[in-house]
């Protein structure tokens, strides 16, 4: 029978745009039967739909391209730096036609239910043709921007005159020549078509509910070195493109904004917004969407250029955007997007100041406004990440409906996965890199997942795999704490579905960069498919667990240190440890800006010793909170946390005074905690002239400083004072006793353990004192 009429296949898939052609190439050389089931009547996907005017990737084309076939990579040339959708879809056809694609693709046709049957161990699905397909594995490739959502404007059908989607564009064009034409918003579509509706439309007015950033892309053909180039070292360019951040050639800057001069940011900020790149700001500033103050340097710039290009200044007030960090929703590169609002026939409104009051048979009704209109285009966005999924009616055990499992939000494995529906896959689904990523490296690197295992599973006789729910809760966590850790949440976009009323508010893509997320798939199937229950026959296998338990920046913080070999700590002496700890310092970056910083001494138990005081701006008195340093009573000083101390000085408005002490083991204990009261005694006494208030003051430490902190806390309460509001413990030493479970579980683990440990207490307390 014809592969492409079989109703009963290995695997099927949904979707016929850059990750469904990829996949049937896969299966095929895999001799793994298959259907790929594609509602529209060609192939393309996202490049099908999206017609509109000014449709064009915003990744290099030289980038997105596949991979997998080296003859095409040399043969096909771009005519642009960012391909435009036809030369794109030209690109999908080429490579549809050379390989013979077409001939698996059922096209027209759309999966109405899938529904999994336990017995059988096999994917029931039904068509809108009346078509039934049974597989084994069900592959969901139907992209994450493919569902328009729905527009929610009072009054939308009662327009008379033509309307259109950015989504879903006609395919013989449209002709706005000496039309009045409203385009209602200024997302990446809006801003990608406006410049060209305008040089059509008699009339243009842009209906804007929150402006959007964009810097200039600098688009024009590649330079022909840069070609030849790429095409002499294909095979290693794609290998750095598979392990970077986002998939294409860039790496993020590493200098902390607190360490630049004026002059160095601000020929930073103008490298940027000359680089034509979409990644450009990060390149210029690696902690773009982590720190704030960085954000708003980045973010004013970018509304002084939009000042400076736009004539009207009241426009040009609308068009900045002031709600949202640049960064945290989805950043544009435009072509003449900004000067198209100092076109004569072109008038932006702003829906924060005028609201829609409701659309009529001839037009648009705001609260202060009528306009008469002969046609209006909706970019309104899409139903991101999970839109085209749910679309499809999909039940798995015990008649559990995907939609269901996910009214609170996307649950995931690797977002390749979904625990209570076996053998199924979705590619580039949420909680994986996709829509922060060059989306043709993420889809190759799911697909390619995806086909190799289910190969193994063939090889090894086996029926069916599912992630187990620690694996998902342990990802679940994993995906939001690396978002948690960025300004992202501060943004109501669809990275966080928050553009479509009723869906759940969490980050729906994965955050920490294609290279990163790469090396965990791959050990999940290196470690036997950690995280899932494989099922032969009546033979059931789990093997759970969660394969990233630690937050993303400790784990890049281990992997950069077992780059550089560090030597154990422990191996060192006491000077030598010391030494490296003050060097270890110095290559920190940078904290944040406070208000002033204060190096003096204080009188310590034994005499003088030094103190670091950070204060915040504006005028005292503050808060006063007594800071011990971390370093197992041994290594560090009064500067090794700096960065910390300003983070908690900007964090909290309070006064740090970041104490240094007598260390082992030319001081063993008590030297330290003596210190460490003096400390706080000295600073009750001295707060008013700091510029502080005693009152209410707080003592502080991290790890050994933190249990300096207690003991200090205990000992002033006993012995007279003064008093203190409270003790703030960040990951403190609690004892001497290495039998604790921790010691267990993690004594061989990550930075500090039991030998370091081990190390620390042996030239800071004897045996007897350690129980005091």
């Amino acid at each position: 029978m014809d592969e492409g009429i079989q109703s009963e296949v290995d695997v099927v898939v949904v979707g016929a745009g850059v990750a469904g052609l990829y996949l049937l190439h896969r299966l095929r050389g895999a001799g793994l039967s298959s259907r790929v089931l594609e509602s529209a009547d060609d192939i393309g996907g996202t490049w099908y739909w999206n017609r509109y005017p000014g449709a064009r990737c915003d990744i290099q084309s030289i980038e997105y391209s596949y991979s997998w076939d080296p003859e095409l990579e040399q043969e096909w040339e771009w005519s642009e730096r960012y391909a435009t959708q036809p030369e794109i879809l030209d690109y999908l056809d080429h490579v549809a036609t050379k390989h013979d694609l077409r001939s698996g693709i059922t096209f027209e046709t759309r999966v109405e239910t899938a529904e999994w049957d336990d017995e059988a161990r096999r994917w029931h699905l039904r068509t809108d043709t009346g078509e039934e397909i049974t597989c084994r594995h069900y592959v969901m490739a139907t992209g994450c921007l493919s569902v328009p959502k729905d527009v929610d404007i009072t009054g939308v059908e009662r327009f008379r005159g033509p309307t259109y989607s950015t989504g879903r564009w006609p395919h013989e064009g449209v002709d706005f020549s000496g039309m009045r034409v409203a385009v209602i918003g200024t997302g990446s579509s809006g801003i990608q078509a406006i410049p060209l509706i305008a040089k059509e439309a008699a009339e243009l007015t842009v209906f804007q509910r929150t402006p959007n950033f964009s810097m200039p892309a600098l688009n024009g053909p590649i330079p022909p070195d840069t070609v030849a180039e790429v095409k002499a070292r294909y095979p290693e360019f794609r290998e750095e493109l598979r392990w970077s951040l986002g998939g294409v050639e860039f790496e993020p800057g590493l200098d902390s904004i607190y360490t630049m001069s004026d002059e160095e940011i601000a020929e930073r900020l103008e490298r940027m917004w000359n680089g034509g790149e979409l990644f450009a700001a990060a390149r210029e500033f690696g902690d773009l969407t982590l720190n704030e103050d960085t954000n708003e340097i980045v973010a004013e710039f970018v509304r002084s250029k939009i000042r400076e290009i736009v004539d009207d200044p009241e426009t040009a007030e609308k068009l900045c955007p002031t709600t949202f960090p640049i960064g945290t929703k989805r950043p544009c590169i435009d072509t003449d997007y900004y000067p198209t609002f100092n076109l004569p026939h072109v008038r932006l409104v702003d829906l924060r100041q005028d609201p829609f009051r409701t659309i009529t048979e001839t037009g648009i009704e705001t609260e202060h406004e009528t306009f008469e209109l002969d046609a209006i285009v909706y970019a309104t966005g899409f139903d991101a990440m999970t839109g085209a999924i749910v679309a499809v009616d999909i039940t798995g055990r015990d008649g559990v409906t995907l939609r269901e499992k996910w009214v609170d939000g996307p649950s995931t494995y690797l977002g390749l996965t979904v625990p209570g529906f076996p053998n199924f896959f979705t590619i580039t689904g949420p909680q994986s890199p996709s829509v922060f990523s060059n989306m043709m490296v993420s889809i190759e690197q799911h697909v390619d997942w995806v086909i190799d295992t289910i190969t193994d599973l063939r090889d090894r006789g086996i029926d069916t795999i599912e992630p187990t729910p620690t694996a998902e809760a342990g990802w679940v966590r994993h995906t939001a704490d690396g978002g948690d850790m960025t300004l992202l949440p501060k943004a109501n976009s669809w990275y966080m579905g928050a553009n479509v009323p009723g869906k759940p508010r969490v980050l729906f893509p994965y955050i920490a960069g294609v290279g990163f997320y790469r090396g965990i798939c791959d050990e999940v199937r290196a470690k036997d498919y950690l995280g899932f229950e494989l099922r032969s026959g009546d033979e059931v296998h789990v093997n759970d667990g969660v394969v990233c338990r630690l937050q993303p920046d400790v784990q890049q913080v281990l992997t950069v240190m077992a780059e550089l070999g560090l030597p154990p700590l422990e191996s060192m002496t006491a000077e030598a440890a010391k030494a490296f700890s003050v060097e270890m310092a110095a290559q920190a970056p940078a904290g944040p800006w406070v208000g002033d910083v204060v190096d003096g001494t204080y009188e310590g138990a034994a005499g003088p010793l030094p103190y670091r005081l950070y204060r915040p701006e504006g005028d005292g008195p503050f808060p006063v909170v007594a800071y011990f340093h971390g370093g197992g009573w041994v290594i560090g000083d009064h500067t090794s946390d700096d960065a910390f101390c300003r983070d908690q000085c900007r964090r909290s408005g309070s006064i740090i005074v970041s104490f240094d002490y007598r260390h082992g083991p030319e001081h063993r204990f008590p030297a330290a905690p003596d210190d460490a009261a003096a400390a706080v005694r000295w600073l009750g006494e001295h707060a008013g002239e700091l510029g502080g208030r005693a009152d209410g003051m707080v003592v502080m430490g991290w790890s050994a400083g933190a249990n300096l902190a207690a003991v200090a806390a205990r000992r002033l309460r006993d012995e007279g004072g003064p008093a203190l509001a409270g003790q703030v413990l960040v990951t403190p030493v609690t004892d001497s006793d290495l039998s604790r479970p921790s010691y267990e579980e993690a004594g061989d683990e990550h930075i500090l353990h039991r030998a370091l440990m081990e190390w620390f207490w042996d030239h800071y307390a004897d045996p007897a004192d350690r129980g005091h």
